[in-house]
Order: C-alpha cells, then structure tokens, then sequence
C-alpha cells in the first residue's frame, strides 16, 4: 500500500469532515464568488487550518481566480490544491543522518506520541540498512522505558535505560558512549514531555543539546517535535514553545487517523516555516508514513 492509499484509509475522519464541508461548498455554489469564498474559508477554519492560514490560503485563491478569470468552483478547488501544498512544501522533509553516529531526538509533550514513533522510527531505520540505538531519556514518566523496551524488541534494536528519576542527560552521554564503541549509525533519544513546569522542561532540553554537542561535535543531528493532531489549535500552540526553545528541524504529526481537522498539518507547516517529516495514521509498526505535501492536499480533498 503507497502513501496515497495509506494516507487515504487513515484519514478517514479528516476526509468525511474535512473533505464532506469542502465539497459541500464547492457543490453548492455555481460560480466562485465574493459568498463562495467567505464559506470556503469558514470550512478551511473549521479545518483546524486557523484563521491566518486560511485566511492567507483562500485571498491567495481569490487572487489566481481573479487573475485567470475562473469562475468554476471545481476548478478553483485544484488551484486550492496547489496553494495548500505549497504552504506545505517548506524545507527539506527528508532526515539528515549521514555521520556515523548521527543523533535523533523526539522532543514534545507528554502523551503526543513520542514513544511510539521512536519505536517505529528505529524499525524503519533498521529496514533501511542503519544500526539504531535507542535511548530512554525520559526518566520521569512512569513505566516509560519499560515502554520504550517493548518498542525497542519489536525493531530489534538494541536500548539504553536507566533508573526511573536519572537524570535524562546522563542516559544520553550513556548512549552516546555506547554508539561509539559499538559502531552505531543513529542514536535515537525519546526525551521528557513534562518535569514540574515549562522552564524545567526547556532547561533540560537544553541540557541534553548540550551533552550532544559536547560528546559528538560535528555530527548530524535531527531535532523533530511531536505533535498530537487530535489536539488542534492547541498543538499550534505547542509547537511555538517547543520550536522557540530548541533547534527544531522538522515536524511529525500523529494520530491523524483520530481527528477530523486534519488541517492543523498545514497550520503547523505555513506558521513555524517547518519541514513535516512524518505523519502517523495508525497503531502498527508501519503506520509512521514519511510526509509528502501533494498527495496528502489530494487525500484530504478526495482528489485522484
């Protein structure tokens, strides 16, 4: 199954919300005028594509409409198509992991789904040839390494844990250490999602930065925030903490199978100017889906 079809089968709530409020307006108005945008871009905000990217998204389709001279409904909903890719299409979506070892580092808040896309990271980096180790660098979340050890067994890549409550940098010096001696190619850290506030957990980012630039200077290293998709707006909101407290370099949204706003995609992508790398539509191994902007615009508004 491609990532279309993928894509397809888990966004289905996006796309009978998302595509079902998108349709009715391109179907219920003859020609695409100064009403046909208004509501397009109500159904673009209720989307969870936020006001500002909606609103940028549909005075841009206003404009090639205007430009162009079409007043067809149906084929201002391909020229939409395009915009939103392109709103999508920023930076380079693919992982920089060419040193040996490179550093990979899942940074978020607590229950966005780090855990499980480290486990499904590590698995497709396994398939593709590279030695992968993990780290269990959140320390605080009970029973988090014992999760991450289950991931770590279905990938069949080696962990490095330590006690519940140790200090997380301290694990990643450890794995660190252990990368090098073992000829590791990615090192693979989940991090905390929530010490006892904000400042704690960006200090501790911080520190974990630092023990990476420290111990492997030079080497490749890719910093991806995890996002909840089911979280709206609220995610928006996250991702501009996040992304002003570390040196984010792409974005991964999961559980996009349980929303119906897949649009916060966009949203995420268009205001922080970030690459989304991987998006998750489901609950096995192979459901984290390397990102593609095009046919992800055309599964959400059921074009072929």
């Amino acid at each position: 199954m491609g990532f279309f079809d993928k894509v397809k089968k888990g966004l289905t709530k996006t796309r009978q919300a998302v595509g079902g409020a998108l349709g009715g307006v391109f179907t219920g108005f003859a020609r695409a005028d100064g009403a046909f945008f208004e509501e397009l871009e109500e159904a673009l905000i209720l989307a969870d594509l936020g006001v500002d990217a909606a609103t940028r998204a549909v005075e841009a389709l206003r404009a090639e409409c205007k430009a162009k001279g079409i007043k067809e409904p149906e084929a201002a909903r391909a020229i939409l198509a395009d915009s939103l890719t392109a709103m999508l299409a920023v930076g380079d979506p693919a992982l920089k992991l060419t040193t040996r070892p490179s550093v990979l580092l899942l940074i978020g808040v607590n229950g966005a789904g780090k855990t499980t896309t480290a486990g499904k990271l590590a698995a497709q980096l396994t398939a593709e040839g590279r030695r992968v180790l993990l780290c269990a660098g959140d320390t605080f979340r009970a029973a988090a390494a014992d999760q991450l050890s289950v991931w770590a067994d279905r990938a069949g890549v080696e962990l490095v844990r330590q006690r519940e409550g140790a200090d997380p940098a301290a694990v990643v010096f450890d794995a660190l250490s252990a990368a090098r001696a073992r000829g590791v190619d990615v090192v693979l850290c989940d991090t905390a999602g929530r010490l006892h506030n904000k400042q704690n957990l960006m200090n501790e980012l911080a520190k974990i930065s630092r023990v990476v630039g420290r111990e492997l200077p030079g080497a490749d290293r890719e910093t991806l925030l995890v996002l909840d998709a089911t979280t709206g707006q609220n995610g928006l909101a996250q991702a501009r903490e996040f992304a002003a407290a570390a040196q984010v370099t792409g974005l991964v949204l999961t559980k996009l199978d349980g929303t119906a706003k897949g649009g916060i995609v966009i949203a995420v992508a268009d205001t922080l100017k970030l690459p989304v790398k991987y998006v998750g539509v489901g609950e096995q191994i192979d459901d984290l889906l390397p990102f593609e902007p095009r046919p992800f615009v055309e599964a959400i508004l059921g074009l072929e």
